[in-house]
């Protein structure tokens, strides 16, 4: 199945957000427009998982310029990443959480965006199958028809998943479905397998499917990751205003880090997604939530992207390739950081993925 998001649906589905006035001031909107790289279950406009969808659930960027009467628009989108590139190739948005495939996708064919900070890095992937399958290995799943959510950070995961197990997507019969429709057809019988993440958990709790295989520790190569992007009209036009969303992910980031002990206030926040609160306890509690919640761009952070990049090159989904270094913008992060005495709040990671335990300041 193949997923279309042409110019009209677009136009019509943020009508508010192409009409919305910008401001006469010359330095700051009057809207400021983001986008979410998916949804919640039952197509709920709230997501959990990550430092971005913490500063939508407490309001922070609302609270944060109520007093500019600046207005705060937030789009979730069931067709994830490719479809907020669309809504940047297309003007209609200033920030998102996205992931790294799809930012990579989107910046390698033209896109003018920016990296500003780290959220939602370090994803779990899963390989799920009906219970009653017969599969024991991914290897099993030759000629099998598997769900992929093409474009998103998933299928750059599933094609290294597949590769550590002898197959290439062109030896399975890969269908391009978004979460809900695969959820569905995995339900159903009309898959074989799916690759996915959180949400496909409560499929195994009502006994519909089992986990065939995830990543951990050893497979960290596979990790799905997502950084917080900005336009560059937007960041170049109200430079002011970035630094003061970037300081509202950075302090989103922070409330959940202080949580590390005791992450049940974040899970349950998060579970306004649809996820219950036992699968996000699953899924993120083998790791430090303030390593999760960190959005430092660390040298593990650029080493990750430009490993991806290439990949994405070496598997066909980009032509031209870049370097991260020259993609991300962090002097908004930084002097946030600074700014707040949070210089050394986070422990930097190394390109091994080590703590080293310095934080650059400049």
């Amino acid at each position: 199945m193949t997923r279309r998001f042409n110019l009209s649906w677009l136009l019509a589905a943020f009508a508010l957000l192409v009409l919305a006035p910008r401001t006469a001031r010359a330095d700051a909107p009057s809207v400021i427009r983001i986008a979410y790289p998916g949804v919640g279950v039952g197509n709920r406009p709230v997501v959990g998982g990550s430092s971005a969808a913490t500063m939508h659930l407490r309001g922070l960027l609302e609270e944060e310029f109520k007093k500019d009467g600046i207005q705060v628009v937030w789009s979730f989108l069931r067709g994830a990443g490719p479809a907020v590139n669309e809504l940047y190739a297309n003007g209609l948005v200033d920030f998102s959480l996205l992931g790294d495939l799809p930012s990579i996708i989107g910046h390698a064919g033209g896109l003018k965006t920016r990296v500003l900070a780290t959220t939602g890095f370090r994803g779990t992937s899963y390989v799920f199958v009906p219970s009653g399958s017969p599969a024991q290995s991914v290897a099993d799943l030759r000629g099998k028809k598997v769900a992929i959510f093409k474009g998103t950070n998933m299928q750059l995961s599933a094609a290294k998943i597949l590769e550590k197990f002898g197959l290439k997507e062109s030896d399975i019969r890969a269908i391009n479905m978004d979460t809900a429709t695969a959820r569905l057809a995995m339900s159903t019988g009309d898959v074989d397998a799916a690759f996915g993440w959180t949400e496909y958990l409560s499929l195994r709790d009502q006994g519909i499917a089992r986990v065939l295989y995830s990543t951990g520790p050893e497979d960290a190569a596979f990790y799905r990751h997502a950084s917080f992007v900005g336009t560059e009209e937007f960041i170049n036009k109200y430079p002011e205003i970035t630094k003061r969303v970037v300081k509202t992910l950075v302090f989103a980031a922070k409330w959940q880090s202080d949580q590390e002990q005791n992450p049940a206030p974040v899970y349950q926040l998060w579970t306004r997604s649809g996820v219950t609160f036992a699968n996000f306890k699953e899924d993120l509690g083998r790791f430090s939530l303030k390593l999760l919640s960190s959005p430092l761009l660390d040298d593990y952070v650029v080493s990750q992207y430009n490993r991806n990049i290439q990949e994405a090159k070496r598997f066909g989904l980009i032509r031209n390739t870049f370097r991260f270094e020259d993609w991300q913008e962090p002097r908004f992060l930084k002097e946030v950081l600074r700014e707040y005495g949070l210089e050394n709040y986070w422990e930097a990671v190394d390109k091994d993925g080590k703590v080293v335990k310095v934080v650059p300041t400049n």
